[in-house]
């Protein structure tokens, strides 16, 4: 039995990696392997032995880089130990040749790859060898360049200072005749490292290595400044110092002194640096490197020869160097030797234009004017006005301080925003023709709608709930004669006034509509007041002629009375009897009115920005705010951004009466416009600007103006007021009854309407009161705001939401709904008055004389009486009348018949009355007897 299963397997093994080498004398043997439970397994071992002297005769001086052995020396396989064996259990085998020739391809091609990385490696250390020869090259030769321009400039230097020295000494001569200049013979060497203090006089430089001399006028740094003015200088010129002859002669190592920069030399950290190389390094000559010069001695260092640094505190105070005055402070004994002539010079003033808004602060005054903000508070205190920095200032005392100081004002308000938003005017080039703009108006029921949809072949009035128009609508229409007409239809109900009113507004021409059979109604009038408002022409529609009763010479002469003068009366306002329901002379309407618009000649710019009023809003589910806008100047297109009162918003979508989205609107057409980012306010202005930052800043302003009206508002009714005002109003108002409401519709104009009609309704002891107004559905913040208020929500022509009907539920509050104001308005006014009190009446029944008082243990007194008039009810109300005085009011008590009880006694007989918490009764008092009746009232 043997476990040897593929005596020839070739399967590669997770076996240890061996070394490769060449093959070497082996020798076999076998062993046997025990193991627990009695397994055995026979393995096989090889024995490899070196033979002597292999080592010894490869080349390893030539071959050292890629000799792999030196690497990696293969162990020598002895028995392998059980813990190094594989988990499988194959058995060592002798490899093939393929194996072989394997291992030898691998061995080589290690071999190879060896070779190409040392060989890369090799060119990459010359190439940083040569790079950074290269650096070395340019550093030395960056140094040389450096050398030669110090040098330059050194001697530069040297020229100046030589040239000014000899000038100094020039101007020197005549203020000092007594102190002649020491002998020449006195100079140093050149090649001295470090001279003695000497006098140069100033000569064209030699050739040769430089020459010093003593230089007693030679000023130091520290020394006094030369004068600015034309005086002579005063002569404390620093000192030579002084020599001891009689001491033995020393090394030349003294320090040389430093020497000051020019006046006309501007001291940088080159010129330092020049200086310290050629002061600090006393091993170095001053003309050192100009030319050939004979070696100097080099002087031993002492510990004070260290490299001047900058100057700071603590290496001013620590070091033990020369200490020099520095610019700052030669600057600022210049100052005080001239007495600050310099600063004294008033610099020049820049006058500038500043803009004054309404309130600024100091601050912002001073920065406006580049002025300092103590100087602006220096003026005002003059002026007696103590102020911060901070403080706030009025236009007004912010012009008087700009103009004292000498600058230009230009005064702008809050309100400029505005400016040129609207009303900017056109040149004739650019006018076209335009349609015209036609409102019908009239009373309620008169025939308005259904005359617009006969002359548009619709049927618009089907749609409305109640037969009654209660939004305005806007349509264009196209006459048979091929002009294009815009109409507005507005509602006739008396709660709908400022609809009315916005729609004489922006119209062009009136058609006042008035029923042949009605006559003028109060809604006609009121049109016919608001026509005359707007400066428009009237055309009169009678219509309903078709009627049997129908009387238009009535109408005619009613109109009279509104200074209406009809052209067959001989006055000059056109007038068409006309018929909506059989269609009768609309082309003569149609007429009149192309007639009136030539007359007016109607132009406007379409190549500029649109403007137009907004003549309905609302608040649309799906597409969110939508006004309906007249566009009445310029080209109103997609995209644009535009303004309407406090709302701003970019055009998403404009939509004409028809359904149809058309990309642009041209003057006197009416759209609707999507993309306003809040429901505007019905007959607010709209403008097209610029962008959204202009947009943003208008409404803004017109945001803070709404919230500024209404606080002036609240604080008018609160302030101004006494004390006694105060108390006698709440007085007043303390048995006012309210009847709070919530009201949500679906345009602008008729939540308008609606809230104007309510604020109407109620009288001295109970009024409504509308906690919240808006367009659109009910929502749960409507819910919440009635039930914290006790309030009944109302919804005209809307619904509430989901949420808003559970939580109502919840809460229990009331939701009604509407679609005709008529309905709306008759049940506020039953629910308001449920809140009035009612009408107490009294109603007599009869009289009943006390002929005997009777005690009764337990029961009190009881009156014998006898019924003289009338009947005495039992529960009813008494009252007990003495010497024709009223002494009490109250119930009668016990009604008795002898001994039983009674419903009531008639006149003639007696009975026994007994009162409420009453008991003065006397013989010959009278009793009266009557009942209260509770009549409701309404409003």
């Amino acid at each position: 039995m043997t476990d040897t299963k593929t005596p020839g397997d070739k399967t590669l093994t997770v076996n240890p990696p061996k070394t490769l080498s060449l093959k070497r004398p082996v020798e076999q043997s076998t062993v046997r392997q025990s193991f627990s439970h009695g397994r055995t397994k026979q393995v096989v071992v090889e024995v490899k032995r070196r033979a002597a002297g292999h080592e010894v005769k490869e080349p390893v001086a030539p071959r050292a880089p890629q000799a792999p052995a030196p690497q990696a020396a293969p162990p020598r396989p002895a028995a392998p130990q059980p813990p190094q064996r594989p988990a499988s259990s194959m058995l060592l085998r002798t490899l093939s040749d393929e194996e072989k020739d394997a291992r030898q391809r691998a061995l080589s091609e290690a071999r190879s790859s060896e070779a190409e990385a040392r060989r890369i490696a090799e060119d990459e250390a010359r190439q940083r060898a040569a790079a950074a020869e290269r650096e070395r090259q340019e550093r030395e030769a960056a140094a040389a360049r450096q050398r030669q321009e110090e040098e330059r400039r050194r001697q530069e230097d040297d020229q100046k200072r030589r040239v000014e020295t000899a000038a100094r000494q020039r101007d020197d001569q005549p203020a000092r005749p007594a102190s002649p200049p020491p002998a020449r013979e006195d100079a140093p060497a050149p090649q001295a490292p470090a001279p003695q203090p000497t006098q140069y006089f100033g000569r064209p430089a030699p050739s040769g290595p430089r020459e010093f001399t003593s230089r007693p006028p030679m000023r130091d740094t520290g020394a006094r400044p030369p004068r600015l003015d034309s005086r002579p200088p005063r002569s404390d010129a620093p000192r030579t110092p002084r020599i001891d002859t009689t001491a033995p002669s020393e090394p030349a190592i003294a320090r040389p002194v430093r020497q000051a920069p020019s006046a006309n030399t501007t001291r940088n950290r080159s010129d330092d640096v020049d200086v310290k190389a050629a002061f600090r390094r006393p091993g170095l000559s001053a003309g050192a490197g100009r030319g050939p010069a004979p070696a100097a001695p080099k002087t031993p260092k002492t510990t004070n020869d260290k490299p001047r640094g900058r100057l700071t505190l603590s290496t001013a105070t620590g070091s033990e160097d020369e200490r020099t005055r520095s610019v700052a402070s030669f600057r600022r004994r210049v100052q005080r030797m001239t007495g600050h002539r310099a600063s004294d010079v008033q610099k020049e003033r820049v006058m500038r234009e500043v803009i004054i808004p309404e309130t600024i602060t100091i601050q912002e005054l001073a920065n406006r004017m580049t002025e300092r903000g103590v100087d602006v508070i220096r003026l005002l205190m003059k002026q007696g006005a103590m102020h911060k920095i901070t403080d706030v200032i009025d236009a007004d005392t912010a012009q008087l301080i700009a103009e004292e100081m000498g600058h230009t004002v230009k005064r702008v308000a809050e309100s400029d925003v505005e400016e040129g938003l609207f009303d900017t005017p056109d040149t004739d080039e650019t006018l076209a023709s335009r349609p015209a703009v036609v409102t019908i108006m009239g009373h309620v029921d008169h025939g308005k709608t259904s005359l617009l949809d006969a002359i548009r072949k619709t049927k618009v009035v089907t749609g409305e709930a109640g037969g009654i128009t209660q939004h305005i609508g806007a349509y264009q229409v196209t006459t048979p004669l091929g002009t294009q007409v815009t109409f507005i239809d507005t509602p006739g109900h008396a709660a709908f006034t400022a609809m009315r009113a916005r729609g004489a507004k922006v119209t062009d021409v009136v058609v006042l509509v008035v029923a042949a059979d009605d006559g003028v109604m109060p809604q006609t009038a009121e049109a016919i007041h608001h026509a005359k408002a707007a400066g428009v022409p009237l055309i009169v529609a009678i219509n309903k002629v078709d009627k049997a009763d129908s009387n238009p010479d009535r109408v005619r002469a009613e109109l009279l009375q509104y200074e209406i003068q009809v052209e067959t009366l001989g006055g000059e306002t056109l007038e068409v009897e006309v018929s909506a329901k059989t269609g009768h002379n609309l082309d003569k309407l149609l007429e009149a009115i192309s007639l009136q618009a030539e007359l007016l000649d109607l132009k406007a710019n379409p190549d500029r920005a649109a403007e137009g009023t907004v003549i309905e809003a609302k608040l649309d589910r799906g597409r969110g705010p939508v006004a309906t806008v007249l566009v009445q100047r310029g080209t109103l297109r997609t995209g644009d951004i535009i303004v309407a009162g406090a709302e701003w918003g970019r055009v998403r979508a404009l939509i004409a009466d028809t359904g149809a989205q058309v990309k642009e609107a041209p003057p006197s057409m009416p759209v609707e416009v999507l993309g306003f980012n809040g429901t505007p306010e019905a007959g607010d202005r709209v403008a097209v600007v610029e962008s959204e930052a202009r947009a943003r800043e208008i409404t803004d302003y017109r945001e803070r103006q709404r919230r500024d009206r209404l606080a002036a508002r609240g604080a008018a009714s609160g302030a101004g007021r006494s004390l006694a005002e105060m108390m006698r109003e709440l007085k007043e108002g303390a048995g006012r009854k309210e009847f709070p409401l919530v009201v949500k519709g679906d345009v602008q104009g008729s939540v308008e309407a609606i809230v104007g009609a309510l604020e109407k309704v109620g009288n001295e002891e109970v009024r409504a009161r509308v906690l919240s107004s808006g367009v659109g559905a009910i929502t749960e913040s409507d819910v919440t705001l009635a039930q914290a208020s006790g309030a009944v929500v109302v919804g005209f022509n809307v619904r509430a939401h989901k949420e808003a009907r559970e939580a109502a539920d919840r809460a229990g509050v009331e939701i009604r709904y509407y679609n005709i104001i008529y309905n709306l308005m008759d049940d506020v006014k039953d629910a308001m008055s449920g809140l009035l009190a009612p009408t107490l009446r009294e109603t007599m029944l009869g009289n009943a004389t006390i002929l005997e008082i009777f005690n009764v243990s337990k029961v009190g007194k009881i009156a014998g009486c006898r019924v003289t008039d009338g009947t005495i009810e039992r529960g009813a109300n008494v009252r007990l009348i003495r010497d024709n005085v009223v002494v009490h009011e109250g119930k009668l008590g016990q009604l008795k018949r002898f001994k039983d009880d009674a419903k009531e006694v008639v006149a003639g007989q007696e009975c026994g009355m007994s009162f409420e918490n009453y008991q003065d009764m006397r013989a010959g008092d009278v009793i009266e007897c009557y009942r209260v009746e509770e009549i409701k009232r309404s409003l």
